[in-house]
């Protein structure tokens, strides 16, 4: 199947546990695989035959800064559902939320949920 990646989409929320997330917020990092068939859209060189990537970072943008989470897996099971509302022809996608911020009892490392999900029947 074939694939649109979105990567190092960066966005301002304020997801997490603590208070301070809360009230502080901070960067998120969001990278996105969208698979379905592109065959169409590579033979005809047409707009309509391929999803629209604003669109996609919209529907991204608007889950990541509307709602707000305490764990970042919930925020990628929202991000998923986003996509496959976004356009019928996504069958499945992945998801890495990045939380550069996330309070570590270390001074240095990195966090980051992955979920692959299919369309829903």
């Amino acid at each position: 199947m074939d694939a649109i990646h979105l990567e190092d989409l960066s966005f301002f929320a304020y997801h997490g546990l603590y208070d301070e997330e809360a009230r502080l917020g901070q960067r998120f990092h969001v990278d996105l695989t969208c698979w379905l068939d592109l065959s169409a859209a590579g033979e005809s060189d047409e707009y309509e035959q391929t999803v629209c990537y604003a669109t996609l970072v919209k529907a991204v943008e608007d889950t990541v800064t509307n709602t707000r989470f305490k764990l970042i897996e919930r925020l990628a099971t929202a991000v998923c559902t986003a996509v496959f509302e976004t356009d019928p022809r996504i069958q499945k996608t992945k998801v890495r939320i990045h939380k550069p911020g996330a309070p570590l009892p270390i001074p240095t490392g990195k966090v980051s949920v992955e979920m692959t999900r299919e369309r829903p029947e």
